[in-house]
């Protein structure tokens, strides 16, 4: 990060900069099937905090020789990924919400089976988008494998598999790990792996964004946990109780507040432990694991 640049104003800068790359690499609502590009738009470019672009970007500044490019390409597809699981998961079939980001949800706004499309369309855009970058075609491929390995069954969509199996069930506190790892940390955990990648950094370096990340990815479902039982539907912009009215296992159903509130804020600590060795470059890094731990606050 810039040293003359405070958090706040990195946050925005970069925040712009991905609405700007989101923008460009999105096909226009107009094109043909508008209705579908329009609402691939809509879901997209519908606000969100941008946490797994930042954190593709705050990786990315831990070198000089980063290619932008495929800093770009990485935040966008790391985006459009996250875009389209939020799609399926509001689904009546998965977990039947009707707001998100403050708005109603895709299938509210349009229909469910155009938001069955528009899931699809933004995964396979995300692949479309890395293939493209500008950089050398080792950086693509291993780009594209990371995010594939981050999405799918032993990632993201088998950790949502694992928190449908387990609505009305006791899950350990090993089992509630395994599945958030997989749910949520994966793509968090990339995000900060595809900025490494762009940044060239060495194994050793990558094994320290890995710590970084996993301890991360966790403390932030964690306070997704905390927030769900505590906050109001107008502070989560999506609806609050979810989990409780589902009858899914949390941190805080099987732990208590105190625990979960106290293992997100052990996390934070772990994670920008890991970040010792980077020195300055890290601090975006660091300033963002705060800012996981903080929401809601």
């Amino acid at each position: 990060m810039n040293n003359t640049l405070s958090f706040e104003d990195w946050v925005r800068a970069h925040g712009q900069r991905t609405e700007s790359a989101l923008d460009n690499l999105l096909d226009a609502a107009n094109t043909s099937p508008a209705r579908l590009h329009e609402a691939m738009r809509y879901a997209a470019q519908g606000g969100g905090k941008r946490i797994r672009p930042l954190l593709v970007y705050a990786a990315g500044a831990l070198s000089d020789d980063t290619n932008q490019n495929a800093l770009d390409a990485a935040a966008v597809a790391i985006e459009c990924i996250h875009a389209y699981s939020l799609v399926h998961d509001d689904l009546p079939c998965m977990d039947d919400d009707d707001l998100r980001r403050g708005r109603p949800t895709v299938h509210k706004a349009y229909d469910e089976a155009t938001a069955l499309l528009v899931g699809d369309a933004l995964q396979t855009r995300a692949f479309e988008v890395l293939a493209n970058a500008q950089c050398d075609a080792d950086t693509r491929l291993t780009l594209i494998s990371a995010l594939a390995d981050a999405s799918g069954s032993r990632g993201m969509a088998g950790g949502q598999a694992i928190d449908l199996d387990s609505v009305g069930k006791k899950l350990d506190l090993a089992g509630l790990k395994q599945m958030h790892a997989m749910k949520t940390g994966a793509l968090l955990s990339c995000s900060v792996q595809m900025g490494g990648i762009a940044a060239k950094l060495n194994p050793a370096q990558m094994q320290h964004l890995q710590n970084y990340s996993e301890a991360l990815g966790l403390a932030f479902q964690i306070v997704d946990d905390v927030l769900d039982a505590t906050a109001d539907s107008q502070t989560l912009g999506k609806t609050a109780g979810k989990d409780a009215a589902n009858d899914k296992p949390t941190y805080v159903t099987l732990m208590g507040l105190d625990y979960a509130q106290k293992a997100a804020k052990d996390l934070q600590e772990t994670a920008i432990a890991s970040l010792e060795g980077f020195g300055p470059k890290a601090q975006a890094l660091k300033d963002l694991a705060l800012l996981v731990v903080n929401r809601g606050k």
